[in-house]
């Protein structure tokens, strides 16, 4: 990817926090999702480590990810002149999944992370124009949507519910852009219920994955012994599902997927 695309760490003159070593000691990963700073580590984290993303999600998925997210398309069952918001969209793999697999005239991915959207939008410029032409990026936090009430169709977010600071908060910002009977899509790790797989992932992903999913990104933030640990501290699926229930979301469903490694919720606002 030349140089001349994407800014570097030091370069970001977006407002964003960058961070030149660990933006987690191991005390604080303890109570990870409590943290008053974990908005600002977290961008910090993604920014440290926003080139090598899709590589390490590929890898470490064992190419698992790309089939999820076609799922999540298939359950938003997006409709001809439906518009769709991508949040915490990172590199951009879900957006670009909606504006291929559908026909929504306006796929918008937004995410606070300036590291993650150079890379989205260089992607974007490598596709059919006709694709490319109905996808928008722009820098926002899920928390605070600068858009007008019932803007969406759909809203999803792919396995960054964990990752930003308050997420009922998010998730109402979530029902407030959506139109009626627009839908919720929600990608998130889990923990296999079957006892074997749940041992084998918990082992894969906190003892061989930070390694070498490390020493691919060269990353010297801690990215990749958070992440584990978000996940192993995040909310249970049925934490989830009262989660959405409570901010007003009905018809409320999720389902498991490769054996509980992802979990996919979709709710939908009245």
């Amino acid at each position: 990817m030349p140089e001349t695309k994407l800014q570097t760490q030091s370069e970001n003159q977006s407002g964003n926090t960058s961070v030149d070593g660990p933006a987690w000691n191991d005390q604080e990963l303890e109570t990870l999702h409590s943290n008053a700073d974990k908005h600002d580590k977290v961008q910090a984290m993604f920014n440290a480590i926003a080139r090598s993303y899709d590589l390490n999600n590929r890898v470490h998925s064992l190419w698992r990810d790309e089939a999820w997210r076609k799922r999540a398309v298939i359950e938003a069952a997006v409709q001809p002149g439906e518009e769709v918001l991508d949040c915490a969209c990172g590199t951009g793999d879900l957006t670009q999944a909606f504006a291929k697999r559908t026909q929504a005239p306006r796929v918008v991915g937004s995410d606070f992370t300036s590291g993650m959207l150079d890379i989205a939008r260089y992607k974007q410029e490598r596709l059919n124009e006709q694709v490319a032409q109905r996808i928008e990026y722009l820098q926002a936090d899920a928390q605070e949507l600068p858009f007008d009430d019932q803007s969406f169709d759909v809203v999803s977010i792919a396995f960054g519910i964990r990752n930003v600071q308050n997420p009922t908060k998010a998730i109402n910002e979530f029902h407030r852009v959506l139109r009626p009977n627009g839908r919720l899509i929600i990608l998130e790790f889990g923990q296999p219920s079957f006892a074997p797989m749940r041992w084998f992932n918990n082992f894969y992903c906190g003892t061989i994955m930070p390694r070498t999913a490390t020493w691919i990104s060269r990353d010297k933030s801690g990215a990749y012994k958070y992440l584990p640990r978000s996940v192993a501290s995040f909310k249970t699926r049925e934490e989830m599902e009262t989660m959405m229930a409570q901010v007003g979301f009905t018809g409320i469903k999720s389902r498991a997927m490769t054996m509980g490694i992802c979990n996919l919720y979709r709710g939908l606002r009245a």
